[in-house]
Formats: C-alpha cells, sequence, structure tokens
C-alpha cells in the first residue's frame, strides 16, 4: 500500500521533480543519474528512440540530445500532456507497456528509468518481453532501478524512500534478480553496474 504522499507527488509536479532531483544527488544530480544508462551508447540523430514509461518526460529531455527520433510512452495521458508540453521535440503514444501499440522491431534503442519497480511480477516479465519483440535485432534495452544495497548505510535511506512514496512492488524488486529475467527473455548481457551503495543498478542488454 502506498503513502498519502504517492499521490500527492504525482498531482503536483514540483512534487515530483524536487523528490527526483533530491534523490538523484546519491549519483551525481538529475543530468548524471539520466545519462548513467546512456553510458557507451551509440546513438545518432537517426536512432529510433523508445522511453518507456516517459512519466512527464524526466527522462526524455536528455534523450532527445542523442536523438531526433524519440518516441515516448505511457499509460497516463495527465502525464503525456505535461511531456508534450516539457519536451516537446519528442513524440508521445499512449499505452501499456506490457502491451506496446507498435509494430516488431522497430526500435534501436528501448530505455525507462526508475518505472520498472512499479510493476507486478507477472506485468514486469510481459514487458521485458514486449521489450524484446519492438527492439530490433542489435537493439539495446538500456535502464536504471532500484536494487537492494550492497551498502548497509545506504539502507535507512532507500527504505525512507519506499515507505513514503513507493508500492509493494517496489521492495518485490528489491528481491528480484532483473538480470536473470533479461537473460531468461532471450537478452545478452552488455553492462551492469551498481551505484549509490548498491541501491541503484544500471543495466544494458542486447537483443
Amino acid at each position: 500500500m502506498a503513502t498519502i504522499l504517492r499521490p500527492l507527488s504525482y498531482q503536483y509536479q514540483w512534487l515530483y521533480d524536487g523528490i527526483s532531483r533530491l534523490s538523484a544527488l546519491a549519483v551525481g544530480g538529475e543530468k548524471r543519474f539520466h545519462h548513467l544508462p546512456l553510458q557507451n551508447l551509440t546513438i545518432t540523430d537517426e536512432t529510433r528512440v523508445l522511453d518507456l514509461c516517459c512519466g512527464s518526460g524526466q527522462a526524455t529531455r536528455f534523450l532527445v540530445d542523442y536523438s531526433q527520433n524519440v518516441t515516448g510512452l505511457d499509460v497516463s495521458l495527465v502525464s503525456l500532456q505535461r511531456a508534450k508540453r516539457n519536451v516537446p521535440q519528442a513524440e508521445y503514444v499512449e499505452g501499456f507497456a506490457e502491451d506496446m501499440p507498435f509494430r516488431d522491431n522497430l526500435f534501436d534503442v528501448v530505455h525507462t528509468s526508475v518505472a520498472m519497480h512499479e510493476m507486478p511480477p507477472a506485468i514486469l516479465q510481459q514487458i521485458l518481453k514486449e521489450v524484446y519483440r519492438v527492439l530490433k535485432p542489435g537493439g539495446v534495452f538500456a535502464l536504471v532501478d532500484f536494487h537492494k544495497p550492497t551498502n548497509l548505510l545506504f539502507w535507512p535511506g532507500v527504505a525512507l524512500f519506499l515507505w513514503l512514496f513507493e508500492t509493494q512492488t517496489a521492495w518485490q524488486l528489491l528481491e528480484t534478480d532483473l538480470v536473470g529475467l533479461l537473460k531468461e527473455t532471450g537478452f545478452e548481457v552488455c553492462n551492469y553496474a551498481l551505484y549509490a551503495g548498491g541501491s541503484l543498478q544500471v543495466i544494458q542488454v542486447k537483443k
């Protein structure tokens, strides 16, 4: 069950953005946080990029610096309307991550930022299958999300954040071998790294 702070953070954009910026300080700030999943990727103006679960465009605004062919997908029409105002350079599509309205083998890169922890395990597995489907052969799925801290000093901060703003699915992700699920889906792991005392995982996998 989520606390009252979760719906408030989505209702008020300034609150959500403030929480995001504060959390990103653990890795050196918001800009560095959003660039972590994109490290060492070759992205040109023509690279077809999908920002999966794009929300209000927090990460999309960094993706459009790399490519002029960015599409944001989200199930929330309100979030997409905000994203269009915040990052008009991208295109936006309303839809479910587990049932994307895209043809097979369409994107060169699929990116998602701290969104998979909101998915129940069965939905998460379906999303990974959908990502695999819409990626071109050789395409890359790049993501950043929560991870069980390896440094005990980071546990209090992570636990407090999850208790205040997240649901049970976030705690479930901490116990999930996300890399293992990606391998089971058919992906090949390219890069895997932990940050912020192990509380964040950055994964790049190839189809």
